[in-house]
Order: structure tokens, then C-alpha cells, then sequence
């Protein structure tokens, strides 16, 4: 069996309002990853991706560079514990 794991980020840069969050959802179940995407009051993009470990690191390169039009300045990487306490893949508002 795979090893899961859990990354919550923090996404810095031009984030919003070029289909960041819809793109993240997109990235995230065609690689078969649960959690959540939102828009945060500051600015950036926050997300918490839940999985096989492979595919999550697949999808926190995927973060770097982001949805075109995005510009990706910084990713802030939490490695957590998984919960598995998600059935799919959200935005949350």
C-alpha cells in the first residue's frame, strides 16, 4: 500500500482572480487527492491536499507554477498528519 500524507500550503503571488482555486480542484482530483482550496482575505491561496504521497508532491509542483496567468512568488509547505477526514476535493469560500 502507498504511504499517504497530508500538505497544507500557503500559496503567495498572483493567485486570485486567475482560476487558481478552480485549477487547484481540477490538479487535485484527476490525481485522486481529497481536501479543500480557498481564497484568503491577505491575498494568497491556502489548501490542504490529502493522498498518496506520490501525487501529493506531484501537486505541490504543480502549486510552483500554478494555472496560466498565475505568478507563483512563494509556497509555504506544512507536512502534516493525515486525518483522512475528506470524502473529495472542495472550494471553500
Amino acid at each position: 500500500m502507498m504511504a499517504k500524507a497530508r500538505l497544507h500550503v500557503y500559496i503567495e503571488g498572483r493567485v486570485q482572480g486567475v482560476f487558481f482555486r478552480a485549477s487547484t480542484m481540477e490538479e487535485s482530483c484527476s490525481l485522486g487527492l481529497s481536501g479543500w482550496v480557498k481564497n484568503c482575505s491577505d491575498g494568497r491561496v491556502e489548501a490542504v491536499f490529502e493522498g498518496e504521497r506520490d501525487n501529493v508532491e506531484q501537486v505541490l509542483e504543480w502549486c510552483h507554477k500554478g494555472p496560466p496567468g498565475a505568478m507563483v512568488r512563494n509556497v509555504e509547505v506544512n507536512w502534516e498528519d493525515t486525518t483522512g477526514e475528506f470524502d473529495s476535493f472542495s472550494i471553500e469560500y
